[in-house]
């Protein structure tokens, strides 16, 4: 049974959840996330912005105010909360065209970041990787300062994700002894807001750049390097180390071997022939349903921004390159998929599990243990437990 919050609203309650869920890392308050949830009206999307953003805008008052009086301590706690809540007030606007009020949480999500990392011991780096023509943002996080090579994980997040929120999938292996590399590769972040570059299906022209990055610094250990894609970046991790063999090991959370079947499955049965053949017309009806349903709306709005396509039928169209049917094979760092009990996203982590011919481990989480949801939201102590144990022994001490 899916785990319910506040909201009867299921994409609201979870995204509710995922605000929540960083209170593990310093990320969030339990109360602050409850009463912000309690002023919004249910579905209805302004509502959500404007709550979040009167919470967000508080709590980083109060960051600066604790910065103006000398406390560092209490700056960056706040200033770490305030991003977090930024991020979730536009959860419900990742819609195209761009909407103002999105794109200005955003850059209030990634400002109010940096002034937190600059607090962290030591402090966080704001890096610029050299990708085509352009740069990826990301953020390096180290152990210490002694430039000691580690073992480092390179954080590949998913559809609505930013490398800023990527921190939250690394504090537990910072706390272990890695370091790590959160960026926003197309389709995310500011990558899709301000440079308009959407998302690709081969990611590992993404990833190897990255890697070759990596290489360059000296406090990464070149031979372990741990890609890890969490949500939508658990088809594009394993995709990328299809591809990139310089990585030790591999993290799908969840597991996706082919959404483009899934997104096949959308449609009726007896009407897939007209998305293979491009039928817009005769799947309207189908869409029009869908986007009266909270969680069809939300998906098919936000892969369209996402793609860069204008209808729900291009993207669809669009999904149908997204598979490792043809490549799983070719996987050969161990790997660990995971599998959330409620998450519907993660239907293909047993199927992903099945094709994988490299040493692997399939790791289930369940509603018993409270990490049931979408990326075992709500259960972060448990993800950190069973990943990073995993990890420690493919790859030995940090």
């Amino acid at each position: 049974m899916a785990m319910k919050v506040l909201f009867e609203n299921a994409e609201y309650d979870g995204q509710l959840l995922r605000a929540l869920s960083y209170t593990y890392y310093g990320g969030a308050d339990i109360g602050e996330c409850l009463t912000t949830a309690r002023r919004i009206t249910e579905g209805d999307d302004d509502s959500w912005y404007r709550e979040w953003t009167a919470t967000a805008d508080r709590v980083h008052s109060a960051a600066e105010a604790s910065l103006a009086a000398g406390r560092r301590i209490s700056a960056r706690e706040a200033y770490l909360r305030a991003s977090n809540y930024y991020r979730a007030a536009y959860a419900f606007l990742y819609r195209a065209p761009v909407d103002p009020r999105a794109l200005a949480a955003l850059i209030r999500h990634g400002e109010a970041f940096r002034q937190a990392i600059a607090l962290f011991s030591p402090p966080g780096e704001q890096v610029a990787i050299p990708y085509e023509d352009a740069t990826l943002p990301g953020y390096l996080y180290r152990v210490d300062s002694t430039g000691t090579p580690r073992a480092t994980l390179l954080v590949t997040g998913g559809y609505d994700g930013t490398a800023e929120e990527g921190y939250f999938s690394v504090v537990g292996a910072l706390r272990r002894g890695y370091n790590a590399l959160c960026f926003d590769g197309p389709g995310q972040g500011t990558v899709l807001f301000t440079q308009h570059l959407h998302m690709r299906p081969d990611w590992e022209q993404v990833v190897t750049p990255v890697v070759d990055y990596l290489l360059t610094r000296p406090e990464v250990d070149g031979r372990r390097i741990v890609l890890v894609g969490r949500s939508w970046g658990g088809y594009l991790a394993p995709r990328a180390a299809s591809a990139e063999h310089r990585l030790a090991a591999c993290i799908a959370d969840p597991g996706l071997l082919t959404p483009a079947a899934a997104a096949r499955q959308m449609v009726p049965a007896n009407l897939r022939d007209a998305l293979a053949r491009g039928d817009p017309a005769a799947l309207e009806p189908i869409f029009a349903q869908m986007m009266q349903s909270p969680m069809g709306a939300f998906t098919l709005r936000r892969g369209m921004l996402v793609h860069g396509v204008d209808t729900p039928f291009a993207y669809l169209r669009a999904m149908q390159p997204y598979t490792l049917q043809d490549r799983v094979d070719q996987i050969r760092c161990p790997t660990l998929v995971t599998q959330a009990e409620n998450d519907v996203r993660a239907s293909q982590s047993q199927e992903l599990y099945d094709a994988l011919r490299c040493p692997k481990v399939l790791v289930e989480f369940s509603n018993t243990d409270g990490a049931g949801e979408h990326c075992e939201s709500g259960a972060a102590a448990l993800y950190d437990q069973r990943g990073l144990d995993w990890l420690d022994g493919v790859l030995g001490a940090a």
